[in-house]
């Protein structure tokens, strides 16, 4: 086995109220290497059908990131991790400066930052026809805005570790008919290079993972159909293959690993 260098390490994970999502598998699988974690989230509430919730597709997807953290909270608590539960609105500076003085509270610092929340049209008119001036602002508020926020914020109260990892997309550089999370996701790959000059003297990386169509519980049958011709390895991602590669980058291992944008798409969209 590998060992991360992770045991005692505080990572903090935005976007973790999803049990099936990319957080809440980065925040477990930190929990699994002796790190101490910190859940970061925001009820996002959609419209579905309760009675449709039973298996993947849009409905699934809407009632778990409209609720709380409990289901990643039962399993942090099987696991006898050491975690912390915040919800908040990373959009918001004042907001994210108390997450930190929340981490600061309790774990004194934070050494590991994954940016995982991210929003954006579920409507179908992120198209350049169709797209509105409310999903412009909704999207970057949380894409790029937030991931900002709570970046500086992470570099102000850094200690001797540091590890930023951001999450794009495989499609960010083209995503036809989602424009505006496309240009979002591209624009926090462009940060994650900026950033990772500006804080390289103090031995930070930042670095970027991109995954490609990953089973959040969001792709129902019919769009896994539709989407598993385009991956070249012929299979859905799963959130832990996400997880694997942040672990990695937040690893001592990586060290001289900074500015990067990796896919992690079964060759999709090279």
């Amino acid at each position: 086995m590998i060992d991360y260098g992770l045991k005692g390490k505080v990572a903090v994970v935005t976007g973790a109220n999803n049990p099936q999502g990319i957080g809440a598998a980065t925040a477990l699988a930190f929990a699994r290497e002796g790190a101490k974690v910190v859940l970061v989230y925001k009820k996002i509430s959609r419209a579905f059908d309760d009675a449709n919730t039973d298996k993947n597709g849009a409905y699934r997807y809407f009632k778990a990131n409209a609720g709380n953290a409990y289901a990643v909270e039962v399993k942090l608590k099987e696991m006898n991790a050491d975690y912390l539960i915040l919800e908040s609105d990373i959009s918001d500076e004042e907001s994210v400066k108390n997450i930190y003085l929340a981490v600061a509270s309790k774990y004194t610092r934070a050494d590991i930052l994954v940016n995982n929340a991210a929003d954006g049209d579920m409507d179908g008119i992120d198209t350049i026809e169709t797209v509105t001036q409310a999903v412009i602002d909704d999207t970057f508020a949380v894409n790029v805005r937030g991931s900002i926020l709570m970046t500086r914020e992470f570099i102000k109260q850094r200690g001797d570790y540091g590890r930023v990892i951001n999450l794009s997309t495989d499609a960010a550089q083209a995503f036809a008919g989602q424009i505006t999370y496309g240009a979002s996701k591209a624009t926090l790959e462009a940060l994650t290079r900026s950033i990772a000059l500006e804080v390289a003297k103090y031995s930070v990386t930042v670095n970027c993972v991109a995954p490609g169509p990953t089973q959040t519980g969001w792709i129902d049958e019919e769009l896994e159909k539709a989407v598993i011709p385009m991956i070249p390895m012929g299979k859905l991602i799963q959130p832990e293959d996400i997880a694997q590669t942040v672990l990695f980058l937040a690893s001592e291992q990586a060290r001289m690993i900074t500015g990067q944008v990796i896919k992690v798409s079964g060759g999709k969209a090279l």
